[in-house]
């Protein structure tokens, strides 16, 4: 019996896989990854150029994803069928040779695995690699340290609600807003209510080569890929410098 290995592959960068994951990706006989209908998927798009003669290839195509509300009953049945499903195939596929999932970011922080890692408990091994998040390759496209100090960052969905997006902006020092998307204006509007949205910054497909770095109050709210995320950093404690120092006396 094989085991299911999990390599998180970072932010999109080829080369911020660890080495880990990659001696992983290299070496599998199968691979699995998540992709939505019709598209090649980004995780296989990241790994292509690392993959080994005659691997095999599962790909595990959402029925939805966008095409009705995250809340509607219809897409938590539709995702948990998925997911139970995925969970016997890769069962079985393991029995054969291990099973390596493609993960985008960290595959427990987020992730999609995260579903199949609750219903794979007990049933086959697994193994997780840990990846870099998405967002710490966005915070260092932008070129800003994304916390100071004592700052407390708070990590959003943009699924959430307008009213209780605003809420925690209001109370947040350094922020992180995912899955923006076709979220990016309501995002906006709740960035604009709690008084954020001149420090804020859009990042898209961060480290990817056609990355691209915006503030948001300029940004094109109606033209937000699936892979950007909306940040804001913290403004807290710090050493003062010695010439501001100076200057203060």
């Amino acid at each position: 019996m094989g085991k299911i290995v999990c390599a998180g592959l970072g932010p999109g960068d080829p080369d911020l896989i660890s080495v880990r994951a990659d001696r992983a990706i290299r070496g599998a006989a199968q691979i699995a990854y998540f992709r939505k209908k019709g598209r090649a998927g980004q995780a296989r798009r990241i790994v292509a150029e690392m993959l080994a003669p005659g691997v095999v290839e599962h790909a595990m195509e959402y029925p939805v994803t966008t095409e009705i509300p995250f809340a509607s009953p219809e897409y938590n049945r539709l995702l948990s069928a998925f997911y139970d499903d995925w969970t016997r195939r890769l069962a079985e596929l393991a029995r054969a040779s291990d099973v390596v999932v493609l993960c985008e970011g960290d595959p427990l922080f987020y992730g999609s695995f995260m579903h199949l890692h609750a219903r794979l408990q007990g049933v086959v091994e697994v193994e997780v690699i840990p990846g870099i998040p998405g967002m710490t390759g966005c915070w260092n496209a932008i070129g800003q340290p994304m916390t100071w100090g004592d700052d407390a960052m708070t990590v959003l969905m943009g699924t959430l609600s307008e009213p209780e997006l605003t809420r925690h902006m209001q109370a947040a020092e350094a922020l992180v807003v995912m899955k923006t998307g076709r979220n990016l204006p309501k995002i906006a509007r709740a960035l604009t209510a709690a008084g954020r949205l001149a420090d804020a910054w859009l990042v898209e497909r961060g480290t990817m080569p056609n990355q691209r770095v915006t503030p948001l109050a300029q940004a094109d709210l109606e033209a937000c890929p699936y892979f950007a995320t909306v940040l804001v950093h913290g403004n807290g404690r710090r050493p003062i410098a010695d010439s501001a120092a100076d200057a203060a006396e």
